[in-house]
């Protein structure tokens, strides 16, 4: 306290930071990136463990015996589906009541601001049917839920075959204390949020679907289904949700102590868990493994139907076969005795999952990252943001220099004007808004104009308005009463440098992948643009690190990851299709990125754009 009291010393300790300003800045922005790289080094993560004490063993003892009859339950459901031509609902409630559950069906439709073209789909009509197994040894206050989405073609039909027997199992065993609750969804995310809106009574997408009939409890947990063969060589478990949202990491815990019980291999992101921690390629396996879901938890996206559940505080999430070409195979009765195991355990909840961690990465499902560890990687980029105000409020705050006889400079330095700083930040947020509006309202006289389809013209549209930003600066200084001042520059600088602070902050704190990504390319912009740098190369370099290329390179990044490379048009076709799903999830579920990056990171680039160009 006294160094900041003294004014002297305050003085000096600002001078310092103002001198060794720029080398500082590149120290914690190469300490931020090696500190998140090293959270993936086993020796610097945590080990998972159970926090809730009523999960804290797996000592019970599994008995589902009906794993070929499941199958071929899956395979005359097949033969339902391809007969009718979708989900086979009276078939499904024949069955469901045959095993003693209490049917409902719900009929949704909903229709799509412009069409699906990877689902090829526009107006969606369908129906979820649920059936209910009502607690025989509680009042019905809560309830679990096991859902599997009906799903086009030959997909997921072992999962509702699965899902069939374990309800006709557990329709037998007296210990539940909770509501079960089965549900084939049609139509996987679209089927899924009708049923949670009717669920919960609410209808905050503008859906419409019937109102259900039959209700259980307060739905405590849920897991989602994903099976589509007979045998399994492992088990994936997906956790990122809607908004990066993830569930309580005991249930993680939980699937991944049951998986070492059973004997069944178990991955995340699709790899397995490797033992040679300390050697170059185990740690890259596990970087590679972390990567993975940061970069999922950062594109908003709901990984599966899992995600649409968190935003209920529902824990959740989805259980998928994967049928690869190792040696090792588990059979449907396995898979279902696992199921089993962990609704067991769920049963025996007293109360919602709250005691282990929200906030978390995963290097493999037996080690974690949590909060209090990577926090510190986004923190070194953000002090870079405040250094950077501090210089110039350090600038905009000096006396005029003074000549050698000792008196001050008779030019005086006219201080920015109201309008030179607040016409840009107008600009660049109506610049914004027209991102965020324009594509889906001008589809059809893009399609009457042009020959492109409806989603096309959504795109081409969005990268259209983006571009035309680029011409911002042009047209601020038209607006602009006069030339620009030397210290109208550090002012807008100064706004737009705490503005980028405060938004990747709070982005952080919702969805810290995201403002990682984001601050990875943001900071070095706004650290080193000026009016006085070359501008060709920092044009060039702006557009390098603008939000609509970092996406680019995150495609590509994404699939090198999953040792899936493509090419360059590849690439392109999925950055266009990336885009169009990023405004139908924000349209359809409620996904906050698309709205994020056009109304604010993207008016936020602009400002550094304007600054650039500052005349």
């Amino acid at each position: 306290m006294g160094l900041l009291s003294d004014p002297n010393r305050r003085r000096a300790l600002i001078g310092l930071l103002t001198r060794l300003n720029a080398p500082i800045c590149v120290l914690c922005y190469m300490a931020g990136v090696a500190w998140f790289m090293g959270l993936a080094f086993e020796p610097f993560t945590l080990r998972t463990y159970m926090s809730e004490n009523a999960m804290g063993s797996t000592m019970v003892e599994e008995h589902f015996p009906a794993g070929e009859r499941a199958l071929a339950t899956g395979r005359e459901f097949s033969a339902h589906k391809k007969k009718t031509g979708g989900m086979p609902v009276d078939w499904l409630v024949r069955t469901m009541q045959s095993r003693g559950l209490e049917v409902f069906t719900q009929r949704f439709s909903r229709r799509l601001p412009f069409p699906d073209e990877d689902k090829e789909r526009y107006m969606v009509k369908g129906t979820n049917v649920y059936g209910i197994l009502r607690a025989p040894r509680a009042p019905r206050t809560e309830a679990l839920v096991l859902s599997a989405p009906c799903t086009a073609g030959d997909h997921n039909n072992q999962a509702v075959g699965l899902l069939l027997g374990l309800a006709q199992y557990f329709r037998n065993q007296v210990f539940w204390a909770k509501d079960i609750i089965f549900l084939v969804n049609e139509h996987d995310l679209i089927g899924m949020q009708a049923w949670l809106e009717g669920y919960h009574h609410t209808n905050t997408t503008g859906m419409d679907w019937s109102p259900l009939q039959g209700r259980g409890g307060s739905i405590q947990a849920a897991l989602s289904l994903e099976l589509s063969s007979d045998v399994v060589t492992s088990l994936d478990l997906v956790l990122e949700g809607l908004n990066g949202q993830l569930p309580n990491l005991d249930l993680a815990n939980l699937f991944y102590a049951f998986c070492q019980k059973i004997g069944v291999l178990c991955t995340t992101q699709g790899k397995l868990q490797r033992s040679d921690w300390d050697s170059v390629s185990g740690y890259s396996h596990a970087v590679q493994t972390m990567m993975l879901m940061a970069m999922k938890q950062a594109s908003g996206r709901a990984w599966g139907d899992h995600g649409l559940f968190l935003r209920y505080h529902i824990e959740a999430a989805t259980i998928k076969g994967i049928n690869s070409f190792r040696q090792y195979k588990t059979d449907a009765t396995t898979v279902g005795r696992l199921l089993e195991g962990m609704y067991r355990k769920l049963n025996n909840l007293l109360e919602r999952l709250h005691q282990s961690y929200f906030f978390y990465l995963m290097s493999s499902l037996s080690h974690f990252v949590s909060i209090g560890y990577y926090m510190p990687a986004f923190g070194l980029l953000g002090v870079i943001l405040l250094l950077r105000a501090l210089d110039l409020w350090v600038q905009l705050a000096s006396p005029p220099p003074r000549t050698e006889e000792g008196a001050a400079d008779a030019e005086p330095i006219s201080s920015p004007g109201v309008l030179s700083v607040l016409t840009p930040l107008v600009i660049s947020h109506l610049t914004g808004v027209a991102l965020y509006t324009l594509p889906i309202h001008f589809q059809e006289m893009a399609v009457e104009h042009f020959p492109v389809s409806e989603t096309e013209a959504v795109v081409l549209t969005a990268i259209a308005v983006y571009t035309a930003g680029l011409a911002l600066p042009h047209n601020t200084h038209r607006l602009l009463t006069g030339q620009g001042t030397e210290q109208g520059w550090k002012v807008l600088k100064l706004v737009a440098v705490l503005y980028l602070a405060v938004l990747l902050g709070c982005t952080a704190l919702i969805n810290f992948s995201l403002g990682f990504i984001l601050a990875l390319t943001l900071v070095p912009v706004a650290a080193f643009v000026t009016p006085h740098v070359p501008k060709v190369l920092s044009a060039f370099i702006l557009v390098v690190l603008s939000p609509a290329c970092t996406l680019l390179f995150s495609v590509f990044f994404f699939q090198e990851l999953q040792e899936m490379p493509v090419s360059f048009l590849e690439g392109w076709m999925l950055y266009l299709s990336v885009i169009s799903q990023g405004i139908l999830d924000h349209a359809l579920y409620g996904s906050l990125v698309y709205p994020l990056t056009a109304l604010l990171v993207y008016p936020c680039w602009l400002l550094f754009w304007n600054i650039l160009f500052w005349k």
